[in-house]
């Protein structure tokens, strides 16, 4: 007699939550792509963790990329993670005999990054943030922030008072399963968070009940992800970048403008705080194109 799929599913997110100490973000995540899955599962009759089969993860797989509301490549990839993830976690544990995700391949990426932003055009975004209210004086520090670090969104907003050293001129962020690092901040960002500290975060915390986090939403809580990505969509729509800008934009810049300007991979991949050097690379091909273009344009025989 095997397991139930949903009571597979709760031992495997409390190993992930207590064992692992994974993010919250993380295991939000695993908790909605799980219960997907759970949900396709029992479509097809099936609430025996062990009946499983190989074919009935490749539909899910296949399930996820189709239909009226198809995931991108990337989301379909992050489920399929998690569902590996639990049939690998319940077949150490005993709970099922084998593995049956465990050759099951995610769908294919997009080759490409997203249009990285010219330095021009980040100067344009950042000046997008207009006013000297509390709500612009944050904005304005917090995509600084992103930019001069090249920190996540959900890393930015997680940021508490005394991460910041001023002095050091270094920021503490905690990344991915809790990882953390320590990032140089440019004195742009320095001087726009100094402002945002002096002349608005007293404001926005009066109407709180005290937090530790740097960056304040209008009730004086941590300011979400959401918001964070609202505050960088709405400088966007004042700067006319709205069609060139995700949450990973000013990540994507920052990682792009170091190696373009010499910047090697290695020291970049410390700074993203990528587990592996062949996340960062991929960053390389953007740059490879721009060398290309001075290479045509400057050495006498590119041409010939």
């Amino acid at each position: 007699m095997g397991v139930a799929v949903g009571a597979a599913v709760e031992a495997f997110l409390h190993h992930l939550t207590v064992e692992r100490g994974s993010a919250a973000n993380t295991v939000a995540s695993y908790t909605a792509d799980l219960r997907r899955y759970t949900a396709h599962l029992a479509g097809l009759g099936t609430e025996d963790l062990a009946a499983v089969r190989e074919a009935d993860v490749s539909a899910f797989v296949v399930a996820l990329r189709s239909g009226p509301s198809p995931l991108a490549a990337s989301s379909a990839g992050r489920a399929l993670a998690a569902v590996r993830g639990l049939h690998r976690f319940a077949a150490r544990d005993g709970l099922v005999p084998e593995d049956v995700a465990r050759a099951v391949t995610p769908p294919a990426l997009p080759s490409t990054l997203p249009r990285a932003l010219g330095v021009d055009e980040v100067d344009q975004l950042l000046a997008g943030c207009i006013g000297d209210g509390p709500v612009a004086l944050r904005d304005r520090a917090l995509l600084e922030l992103l930019y001069s670090t090249g920190a996540r969104i959900s890393e930015a907003v997680g940021v508490d008072r005394d991460d910041l050293d001023v002095e050091g001129r270094t920021v503490l962020l905690r990344g991915k399963g809790g990882k953390q690092r320590i990032v140089p901040v440019g004195r742009p960002a320095l001087a726009a968070v100094d402002a945002y500290r002096v002349r608005a975060r007293p404001a926005l915390a009066e109407k709180g009940r005290g937090t530790s986090a740097l960056f304040l939403n209008a009730r004086g809580a941590r300011l979400s992800r959401q918001s964070a990505w609202h505050a960088l969509r709405g400088a966007a729509e004042v700067a006319g970048l709205t069609a060139d800008v995700s949450p990973h934009t000013l990540r994507h810049c920052f990682a792009t403008h170091l190696l373009a300007g010499g910047a090697d991979v290695r020291t970049v991949q410390e700074l993203l705080g990528h587990a592996s050097v062949t996340t960062t690379q991929i960053y390389t091909h953007v740059t490879v194109d721009a060398l290309r273009e001075v290479y045509a344009t400057s050495h006498p025989r590119a041409l010939a």
